[in-house]
């Protein structure tokens, strides 16, 4: 089992909270790897030069709980199925207008 790191966020069980969370701010830093000016939310970074990223731990709040989300979905509701990807078209044919609707192939030339 994993320990929590020492100042972890506990919540108070007892304690629910109903007030919404304050929009996140957009905030701004130089990476620290390579030094192009980067934002990210709520002093969270990601560089997309080099790839650096902060640690969460370094954020100006905490993050949100999962109970806390409002995109989160409805209690024994499940995410939508997805549907399966498209074939890839063969090798040798055209994806016009045609395709698909049962058009003959052109005959061979000197046939």
């Amino acid at each position: 089992m994993t320990r929590r790191p020492h100042g972890a966020y506990l919540p108070d069980p007892s304690a629910e909270s109903t007030a919404p969370l304050p929009a996140p701010e957009i905030t701004e830093a130089e990476c620290r790897r390579c030094g192009t000016l980067i934002a990210g939310l709520d002093g969270r970074y990601a560089c997309g030069v080099c790839g650096w990223v902060n640690d969460h731990s370094e954020g100006h709040r905490r993050l949100p709980r999962a109970d806390e989300d409002p995109d989160r979905p409805a209690a024994g509701r499940r995410r939508p199925r997805r549907l399966p990807a498209a074939p890839p078209p063969q090798a040798g044919r055209e994806a016009g207008p045609e395709a698909g609707r049962g058009a003959e192939p052109e005959p061979a030339p000197g046939a």
